[in-house]
């Protein structure tokens, strides 16, 4: 009943990150002046320890929006943001720190990303060996 608790509450959050800001947008009359010109960048990161998201709770989750400003339950989010403009949003492509020192002891730790990335949907999900790994594979994106 706990884990089901906790998806519950992970997805209510990524719904809220999601449609939050979509609630009570009108639609614009043509010829009138879009209300932003931003496209949707609002994004809901979990955390949690095993080898895959079905089989680790999320014991932490943030949200994350990039979009006309950094802002969010996220503890760095002008740097995250920057981060991942600087990838054009591909979690993949976020570099390893060189100088990180990290152990082998295997302890996975599971991120996983619900949300909209400049408009364009995104699910996500990657397991790392351990917490250090984490942290030094993601840079400021997944160190909450």
């Amino acid at each position: 009943m706990r884990n089901t608790a906790r998806w519950a509450a992970a997805f209510g959050l990524t719904a809220a990150a999601v449609c939050g800001p979509l609630t009570g947008a009108a639609v614009a009359a043509p010829g009138a002046a879009p209300s932003s010109l931003y496209a949707p960048s609002a994004l809901v990161l979990t955390t949690g320890h095993g080898n895959d998201a079905a089989a680790a709770a999320p014991e932490r989750a943030v949200t994350l929006t990039c979009a006309p400003t950094a802002s969010g339950t996220h503890p760095a989010a002008a740097r995250a943001c920057a981060e991942l403009r600087g990838v054009d949003g591909d979690f993949d492509a976020l570099m390893a720190q060189d100088d990180a020192w990290c152990t082998k002891l295997y302890d996975p730790v599971v991120v996983t990303v619900q949300g909209v990335w400049q408009g364009k949907r995104v699910s996500y999900e990657r397991t790392f060996g351990n917490t250090c790994v984490k942290d030094a594979a993601a840079g400021s994106v997944f160190a909450f």
